[in-house]
């Protein structure tokens, strides 16, 4: 039955679960050394106003490399808590070890989340048998709908079309975050995996052209720092409105390529503090931005008309 909440063209078949449009792989906020909640909160509820249509926690740009498990599932909470139903919570869930994926998966499904975003096992390099066995086995111990992220640029292993083919036969995969940098996918994935396979583009200076071939919207770093613009933009491009949107993407490319100028979310977390949002700090083994990155984020902040 969960293959229901795929996404499609026609309104009312998605089981309500509507995941499109502009989602922020939402940062987490510290301050001394701690998860800020006070600020995640209030972040939360901003992103949610300014037309944000679904949350992240716990992706790479949360940092989840460097989150205890604690902390991890506090923040998954929290974020279903504040955003109390108003928009999807996709949480982060992906680990380079099946169990622990199991875990975190129990533990947002428990927590209330509407979805797992599963990252490739990274650093193991699974095979391609490797990556359906770890992906059926997460299938197999929850009921929470599946979204892949394929980043072969972080998680050395590279998911074939043909591999998410049959992962997309099994009811709980409903789709895929695309950060591979290659926009052929998305009709390969769309010929492969069917029209109602939810593709969400990873990487904000391809959503244009992305979301043109067949994707419906990005899980967004950008979004984090221009909720509104991200959000407008999106929607023009789910509407067919591509002028618009390629109005949009004029104003936020600078911001797009500044935010990756150093180690993210590094430059995301130095445009929060610059907009009152939250403290910039970083864990390590993240590091402030460079003084190079920080004038490259002011110039996208301009360019947005964001500061």
């Amino acid at each position: 039955m969960v293959k229901a909440l795929r996404n499609s063209t026609v309104p009312g078949v998605d089981g309500g679960l509507n995941i499109r449009g502009s989602i922020p792989a939402l940062v987490t906020p510290f301050r001394d050394g701690a998860v800020d909640f006070d600020a995640l909160a209030a972040f939360i509820d901003w992103q949610v106003t300014e037309g944000s249509s679904g949350l992240v926690p716990c992706g790479t740009t949360g940092e989840s490399p460097t989150l205890t498990h604690a902390e991890h599932y506090a923040v998954i909470t929290r974020t279903v808590e504040v955003a109390a139903g108003r928009v999807p919570v996709i949480a982060g869930c992906g680990s380079n070890d099946t169990a622990t994926a199991i875990a975190h998966m129990a533990h947002a499904e428990k927590a209330g989340a509407d979805a797992a975003l599963i990252v490739v096992p990274y650093y193991n390099k699974p095979s391609q048998a490797g990556l359906i066995a770890h992906f059926e086995a997460l299938a197999a111990a929850s009921t929470l709908p599946i979204i892949i992220y394929n980043i072969p640029g972080r998680s050395v292993a590279d998911m074939t079309t043909e591999t998410m083919a049959v992962l997309a036969q099994l009811p709980s995969v409903i789709g895929v975050k695309d950060a591979t940098g290659n926009l052929a996918r998305v009709s390969a994935q769309r010929e492969a995996c069917g029209a109602d396979f939810v593709q969400l583009s990873g990487n904000d200076d391809m959503a244009l052209g992305f979301n043109a071939m067949g994707g419906i919207g990005a899980i967004s770093v950008t979004a984090n720092v221009a909720p509104r613009l991200c959000a407008q933009f999106q929607a023009a491009t789910l509407a067919g409105d591509f002028r618009t949107a390629l109005a949009i993407n004029d104003r936020l490319y600078p911001l797009h390529a500044a935010l990756f100028s150093d180690a993210s979310p590094g430059p995301t977390k130095y445009a929060l503090a610059r907009l009152g949002r939250m403290a910039g700090d970083v864990r390590l083994p993240i590091v402030a931005p460079s003084a190079a990155s920080k004038a490259a984020v002011d110039a996208g902040l301009a360019r947005a008309g964001l500061a």
